[in-house]
């Protein structure tokens, strides 16, 4: 049998850090502070903003559909921004900070002026008090999770639209993992079919559009995700992340903070140590 505790865990994010750098890999998602047995991460102004609103938009789902657009949106935001003010978002000054807190409002209102499969029923997968997730392959103890931003119900076809949020300007590579790996864990964790599986831009020049993107072949979703996976695997097996390059882009600001050049402001939800730089 498979041990969860033993087993590789991967997901979008983690996953997406390999790609770009083994060495961005293993030190956001191996290594620990030796003081605190913590994982590291850095927060930036974009991570605050993006924390924040879908921080708001996953409190919606909770609600039964009458009742989103009655809470006080705005007022859950500004409790979702304590967390992440000053020093806590990475911000250098009130101004900048004003600034990505209106763009954070900007879109909320967005999406309370169209709401779209937010004025729809949506489904919860479980989690049993942690990420959802599946065993990518029992046979290499891998597991795949993830949390997916909001599962729309369709009522009419008894099927679900996987809808995940941008808050960023940038849109999402045409060959990123991140719908083929949500397709599979939606797939994997409840019984409807994907009918649906779309991107909404709240950043963009119209903000309103959600871009519906090809459902993901299962065959192909899961090999390319196992693929990457296995090699994710060998590497933590050896303990082989070298950055390609000696030092890149993608890994440079975490090995500032794991040489001692970082500055601790908090811990996240997931036990890991928050720097900023």
């Amino acid at each position: 049998m498979p041990d969860k505790y033993k087993a590789v865990w991967v997901s979008h994010s983690s996953i997406a850090d390999f790609l770009k750098c083994p060495r961005l890999y293993y030190l956001r998602n191996v290594y620990k502070d030796k003081k605190t047995g913590h994982k590291i991460t850095i927060m930036t102004p974009p991570l605050a903003l993006g924390q924040s609103v879908h921080e708001v938009i996953e409190s919606l789902s909770f609600l039964p559909v009458e009742e989103r657009f009655n809470a006080k949106i705005f007022e859950k935001y500004d409790e979702a921004w304590k967390k992440v003010s000053g020093k806590l978002g990475g911000f250098r000054d009130l101004e900048k900070e004003k600034e990505y807190k209106e763009r954070g409002r900007a879109m909320l209102q967005v999406i309370i002026d169209n709401p779209g499969p937010l004025s729809h029923k949506a489904i919860k997968i479980r989690a049993d008090g942690g990420l959802p997730y599946y065993f990518l392959s029992e046979e290499e103890n891998i597991i795949l999770c993830g949390k997916i931003d909001w599962i729309e119900y369709l009522e009419e076809t008894d099927a679900i639209n996987i809808l995940d949020f941008k808050t960023g300007k940038n849109e999402e590579d045409e060959d990123s993992l991140q719908l083929p790996i949500y397709y599979l864990l939606a797939k994997n964790l409840q019984k409807r079919k994907v009918e649906k599986i779309s991107y909404w831009y709240l950043d963009h020049q119209n903000p309103k559009d959600i871009v519906e993107m090809e459902i993901p072949n299962e065959i192909d979703a899961k090999t390319r995700v196992y693929e990457v996976a296995k090699r994710i695997k060998l590497a933590r097996q050896i303990e082989l992340f070298k950055c390609p390059k000696g030092g890149c882009f993608a890994c440079r600001d975490l090995e500032r903070v794991y040489n001692g050049e970082g500055e601790k402001v908090g811990e996240s939800e997931y036990r890991q140590d928050i720097y900023i730089l």
